[in-house]
């Protein structure tokens, strides 16, 4: 492990972050990981897909 994760930890100990901060970081959260299950489960829309740009090949 890393020296400054530690010493990231050892802040975070002595100054946790607010409630409110934690509510955010878990919404986020919990948003992208319903994003990723509607994707798993329905799948990637075509429209939001993009087409292999063919190039022309030089002789």
């Amino acid at each position: 492990m890393n020296p400054i994760w530690l010493l990231r930890m050892a802040k975070w100990l002595r100054h946790p972050p607010s409630p409110g901060r934690v509510k955010l970081v878990l919404a986020v959260v919990a948003i992208c990981l319903l994003l990723v299950a509607i994707e798993r489960l329905i799948g990637w829309p075509d429209a939001l897909s993009t087409d292999p740009v063919r190039r022309p090949m030089r002789p």
